[in-house]
């Protein structure tokens, strides 16, 4: 359980399919159990596919779609990791329109793995410390980031991951920059 909470703090995460599973469901669970509300954000309604690594692997149910969800109405974002996942959404210019309003709000944003990729196209990483799986490094220091290797990064309440070793690391600051609230150094 963690120290800090979150009760009725409402966090979406944007994924589509090729997510990388653990990548939802362990941070899906760490906002609930810190008395958070998740919501599945997905590009399109229905189920959507995740994977363990290569291998296939359970399908979750989408809340929202894009064109229904408006960052207003929640209170942080996450995004999890997964190649098809992160390529297919960077891509989306919902998907990244949706990601800057939360800058732009100076919400909370956590993203492990690849999920750092829609922040490159979303235009929001200029000037960030950031983490993510090492082989963006090159694609986020091009952008202008300011790449870190390690465990969990946290800047003006971005939060970033490497990978999911991490993924308790970046549990527990994830639900500490949300318990947190906005910061004003959170901007697009």
């Amino acid at each position: 359980m963690s120290e800090h909470t979150i009760a009725g703090k409402k966090v979406a995460f944007l994924l589509t399919d090729g997510v990388e599973q653990i990548e939802l469901t362990s941070p899906w669970q760490a906002v609930k159990d810190a008395g958070g509300e998740p919501t599945l954000v997905a590009p399109n309604s229905g189920r959507l596919q995740g994977f363990k690594g290569t291998d296939k692997g359970d399908t979750f149910n989408v809340d929202l779609t894009l064109a229904e969800a408006n960052a207003s109405d929640f209170d942080a974002l996450v995004l999890p990791g997964g190649v098809v996942n992160a390529d297919h959404l960077r891509v989306d210019k919902a998907a990244q329109d949706f990601t800057r309003s939360f800058f732009e709000q100076h919400k909370p944003v956590a993203s492990i793995c690849h999920g750092p990729w829609l922040l490159i196209d979303a235009g929001v990483i200029r000037g960030r410390n950031v983490t993510s799986y090492h082989t963006l490094q090159t694609d986020l220091k091009n952008a202008g980031a300011n790449w870190i290797d390690e465990k969990v990064v946290v800047d003006q309440g971005l939060v970033t991951s490497r990978h999911p070793g991490d993924l308790d690391a970046f549990n527990g600051k994830l639900v500490e920059e949300i318990s947190e609230g906005q910061h004003a150094g959170q901007t697009a």
